[in-house]
């Protein structure tokens, strides 16, 4: 009995392999009508694909790599008027022929170099008392360089702190203590984080900036971050 249940178990696999691999042959027949009915519109929806990626190759070649060229000409020419104290002429935008970092920004906006003239045009801005127009440059530059990322922080809380904006100069100056690896960096905008609290009456974050300096970056604060706490417990 053990062995007809055993051969009637067997016969049932069999079955069962069977009608799976006629599964598959439905399934492969399927796919091959499928593929007859929709042969056009696959061809159309493949050469659609294939065209999106050549136009992105032709775009980054015949497009974005000339303006590259450009846009390091036009601030190369910006770099140097700042250099020689021609803040306007850096600054440029009123006109094609001296572009200026403003120009550049607006003409290649889509370039990293684009970017960082926005960076250096909000520096200016901010020079000349335009803070709002400053923060707003600033604001447009990004960078996978941490340290840059800081100090853009950094300016935007000047900016705002032209702007007697002091709550979200705060909030940026903290952003600029944590963006950077770099510890020198980092301790600058601590201190900076640390003394704009403290005249905000925000004594328990400036002990917080300043705890962090004394445990972190004695070194670069010459025993200056002990003063500091003392002085939030009285003022």
């Amino acid at each position: 009995m053990a062995k007809l249940g055993k051969n009637a178990q067997n016969e049932q696999e069999g079955k069962e392999t069977v009608e799976f691999f006629k599964d598959l042959d439905r399934e492969a027949l399927n796919t091959e009508r499928f593929l007859e009915k929709y042969s056009k519109q696959l061809g159309i929806v493949f050469g659609v694909l294939v065209l999106a990626v050549l136009g992105f190759f032709a775009y980054k070649q015949f497009v974005v790599a000339p303006q590259n060229v450009e846009a390091v000409k036009s601030f190369l020419a910006a770099q140097k008027n700042q250099t020689e104290g021609k803040d306007k002429e850096a600054l440029g935008g009123n006109s094609a022929a001296n572009p200026g970092f403003l120009g550049t920004y607006n003409e290649y906006s889509n370039t990293k170099v684009g970017e960082l003239s926005a960076y250096n045009a909000g520096l200016l801005k901010f020079k000349a008392g335009k803070f709002q127009e400053a923060y707003d440059l600033l604001d447009k530059f990004s960078s996978a360089n941490k340290t840059l990322m800081a100090l853009k922080y950094g300016a935007m809380a000047d900016a705002k702190s032209g702007l007697n904006q002091n709550d979200e100069a705060l909030s940026l100056l903290d952003k600029a203590s944590t963006a950077s690896d770099d510890p020198y960096t980092t301790y600058y905008f601590t201190r900076k984080a640390g003394i704009l609290a403290l005249g905000l009456k925000k004594n328990a974050e400036a002990k917080k900036y300043f705890s962090a300096i004394d445990e972190k970056y004695q070194d670069y604060d010459n025993g200056m971050s002990d003063s500091y706490i003392e002085m939030t417990k009285y003022f």
